[in-house]
């Protein structure tokens, strides 16, 4: 059974069971899959666990700065952490910690070596895309869809997803012929050889770099734990877990 996340189920959940020493995560849905080995390579190093809530980073930001109380926050790009920061929600600027790739994705049977022309044609009725105003991955699948001039042409197709986990399963299901997600997505063993894909050119949108802070909540409750998580985040074992889903390395 492949798992999807409903994100406003994920933090009921996670605010009735919240306590004070239990370090919050809020983890952009395009890290879901390489989250499972960072956190249990993490509890290997520390003997700690992690409560990560998966979501599109623009929801975060909006929680994060109403006050919602996670400890961490890795996103889907810089832009929205260095808002928290210079809005004081964050103890530090943000580091990068992976960039992330765009791909192309689909249950059906299309020729991906022609993809441009597959997505313009009969065909593809349906494209998922992850919403700009709130994902990041969102936001660069337009970009690159504009350097391809498809953006016009594709838009009375496009169906957009809350955030990449939404979109992921418009794909998965085949509610969309096609749609665009993040290259640790398919990569990862749950969907790998699931389907095709097709990684889009790096010089069709701006490289995705993923950045994450440790946040006031976090400093205030669980200063030390947070810290120790970032700096986990930023090592050689989280790294190798990074590449291993497809991510590029800062």
């Amino acid at each position: 059974m492949h798992r999807f996340f409903i994100p406003l189920l994920g933090l009921t959940l996670f605010m009735s069971g919240a306590h004070a020493d239990t370090l919050t995560v809020a983890v952009a849905a395009n890290v879901r899959y390489a989250f499972d080995d960072l956190q249990a390579a993490f509890k290997k190093e520390t003997g700690h666990d992690i409560k990560p809530v998966f979501n599109s980073s623009g929801k975060f930001f909006s929680q994060i700065a109403n006050g919602a109380p996670f400890d961490v926050f890795l996103s889907a790009d810089m832009e929205y952490p260095e808002k928290l920061y210079s809005e004081g929600h964050a103890t530090a600027a943000p580091k990068v910690y992976a960039y992330g790739a765009l791909v192309l994705w689909t249950m059906k049977d299309l020729d991906l070596n022609r993809w441009q022309t597959a997505l313009t044609g009969p065909a593809v009725r349906k494209i998922a895309v992850a919403n700009p105003k709130t994902a990041p991955y969102g936001r660069e699948t337009i970009k690159a869809l504009a350097y391809f001039k498809l953006d016009e042409s594709l838009k009375s197709k496009m169906v957009f997803g809350e955030s990449i986990a939404q979109t992921n399963q418009y794909i998965h299901s085949s509610a969309t012929e096609a749609g665009f997600t993040a290259k640790s997505v398919v990569v990862s063993p749950e969907m790998k050889n699931q389907g095709k894909w097709v990684e889009l050119p790096k010089e069709a949108y701006q490289p995705i770099a993923q950045g994450i802070v440790v946040l006031r909540h976090g400093q205030r409750t669980n200063s030390q734990l947070a810290q120790q998580f970032h700096d986990f985040v930023l090592s050689g074992t989280a790294r190798r877990i990074l590449q291993r889903y497809g991510y590029l390395l800062p």
